[in-house]
């Protein structure tokens, strides 16, 4: 198994600076990229999975 980089909250926040509560808002929406649950509740977010959800969100001019 490879490891891959992973994003915590607030690395994932500070790239793309937008608020805790932003975040959390989008994940409520479903909008978010996917992450993954630890078993002590922090999220993190795989870089290969935020590359594709942002690449997602490209709308046309």
């Amino acid at each position: 198994m490879s490891r891959q980089e992973l994003l915590t909250v607030a690395e994932f926040c500070a790239e793309f600076k937008v608020s805790r509560s932003t975040l959390y808002e989008w994940l409520a929406k479903k909008t978010a990229p996917r992450c993954r649950k630890l078993p002590n509740g922090q999220l993190r977010f795989s870089r290969s999975d935020v590359e594709k959800w942002f690449n997602s969100c490209e709308v046309a001019a």
